[in-house]
């Protein structure tokens, strides 16, 4: 039997696939979760050098291939048998095999977290398109609801193109159809945009930045307008609960941000699995 025979016949064969897809995919989506940012910083001091006309001194190349990962401790290169994702990590104890630094747990558990929502979309959508583009969609969150919590930042060069992929899958009704697709776009861009304002009308400040409109703007193209209230909701309410909770519990600064795209990627995750029959029982109630 070949190889696709079994992805497209064979449900347990399809669903192992995508995790260990999953799971490699996990390990270089935490290279872009600390790269991306710091390459982001990089280039925004070369502009503003540029901008006071002061000459820019040739830097070493640092980028999402270069230079190889290391210990930020000893400087050592991590070898490919390093690499394995989680497997490495719990083989090493979690330190680093020449220093024995300690190694942030986070990094296998962005492993481990990409592998297993990876099987459960092979799971949920059987072979084919819908999966192969859910996996992309659901990877990309990921990285946005990462940097969001390190840095509070939604770099625009994850949210545009994963927008204009959300219209185009849906030119052939991927998730949705494409008028639904591109209202969803609009509206939930529009949607925080008026928050954002009205917050600053009535207190004066921000309350939230640009990169949530864009990030409620990708999930509305990517599923749709109808969607759009669930995950409003749930990301408000998640992030109420846990912001209270971290203002009581652990002492939270009220003034302090909190980033609010991890609520909107969970809600985004809970349409794209149960959105439909959320709001069907939620229509069946009225």
């Amino acid at each position: 039997m070949s190889f696709i025979y079994l992805l497209q016949h064979t449900p347990v064969f399809f669903i192992s696939f995508c995790s260990v897809i999953g799971l490699m995919a996990g390990s270089f989506l935490n290279v872009v979760i600390y790269r991306l940012p710091k390459m982001l910083e990089q280039e925004w001091r070369q502009q503003c050098a540029e901008l006071r006309g002061e000459k820019i001194e040739a830097s070493q190349p640092f980028n999402l291939i270069l230079p190889r990962s290391a210990c930020p401790h000893c400087g050592h290169k991590i070898t490919a048998l390093e690499n394995i994702p989680v497997a490495s990590y719990v083989v090493l104890r979690g330190r680093c095999s020449r220093c024995r630094a300690s190694i942030s747990a986070r990094y296998p558990v962005i492993e481990a977290l990409t592998g297993v929502i990876s099987g459960f979309i092979a799971w949920h959508f059987g072979y084919g398109f819908a999966a192969f583009a859910a996996l992309v969609f659901v990877w990309a969150l990921i990285v946005l609801a990462f940097i969001d919590m390190d840095t509070q930042l939604l770099p625009n060069d994850i949210t545009w193109p994963l927008l204009w992929g959300g219209l185009l899958v849906n030119l052939g009704d991927g998730f949705t159809d494409i008028r639904s697709a591109v209202i969803g776009a609009a509206a939930g861009y529009l949607a925080l945009w008026l928050v954002y304002w009205g917050f600053k009308f009535v207190t004066g400040r921000e309350g939230m930045g640009y990169g949530d409109f864009k990030l409620l703007a990708v999930i509305g193209a990517w599923l749709g307008w109808q969607m759009l209230p669930l995950v409003i909701l749930f990301s408000s309410l998640a992030g109420a609960i846990i912001g209270i909770g971290l203002i009581v519990v652990a002492k939270h600064g009220r003034h302090v941000p909190i980033p609010f795209g991890p609520y909107l990627v969970g809600g985004g995750l809970i349409a794209l699995f149960w959105g439909h029959q959320l709001n069907r029982a939620y229509f069946d109630l009225l």
